[in-house]
């Protein structure tokens, strides 16, 4: 039976994103038959850098202008993303302040090579699930339907607006030179908050 709540499945997600989980008591179900749109966080990250924001954007291979299924989406390993993705995790998160107590279980993430973008998603967000210690009831949508009855998050979570969302601060690494910024990805709430992320969301 599908969920009342229907989400996509990105790539180390919003913080947003888990807020909206979490009102759903992370019951809902995953869109696995969508044509992948562009420009999401479906193979994008968004984190804290020394200069305010940096997109970090996973390379997939490019169909033959053909509508791929999300779940048939092929990640690209034309360019080497993941040691730049890891580099990039570690140059900014070094010194917060629980970096170190999640690094060993992230860094797999960047070694490991995942055909298909759905899966290395899935398995993020199953980690991520597991260090703030919830267990999530978790569907995927068997075929693509353009209106559902229940709350639909597929076309939230806009990258353009992201950052416009109201949320509690924190401290962030950086804060010394940029202002707090809203709704970066989770890993930024785990990495400087460590086991209050939970009770954050």
């Amino acid at each position: 039976m599908q969920s009342p709540a229907i989400f996509p499945l990105f790539y180390l997600p919003p913080v947003s994103y888990f807020t909206a989980l979490k009102s759903h008591d992370f019951n809902f179900s995953l869109e696995k038959q969508e044509h992948f749109p562009k420009q999401t966080y479906r193979n994008r990250v968004t984190i804290s850098s020394p200069n305010g924001t940096l997109d970090l954007i996973i390379p997939v291979v490019k169909g033959a202008k053909l509508h791929t299924a999300t779940k048939d989406v092929k990640i690209s390993y034309d360019s080497k993303w993941q040691r730049l993705h890891w580099l990039s995790l570690q140059t900014c998160y070094r010194s917060a302040a629980y970096f170190e107590y999640y690094e060993d279980g992230l860094a797999p993430f960047y070694h490991k090579k995942y055909d298909f973008l759905f899966d290395y998603n899935l398995d993020l967000l199953n980690w991520m699930f597991k260090q703030l210690k919830v267990n999530p009831t978790v569907n995927f949508t068997e075929v693509y339907e353009k209106e559902i009855s229940g709350t639909d998050y597929r076309n939230q979570f806009d990258k353009k607006t992201i950052h416009e969302f109201e949320t509690k601060s924190y401290f962030q690494v950086f804060s010394d030179r940029n202002e707090f910024i809203p709704n970066l990805s989770i890993v930024d709430l785990l990495f400087n908050q460590g086991p209050q992320t939970k009770s954050y969301l």
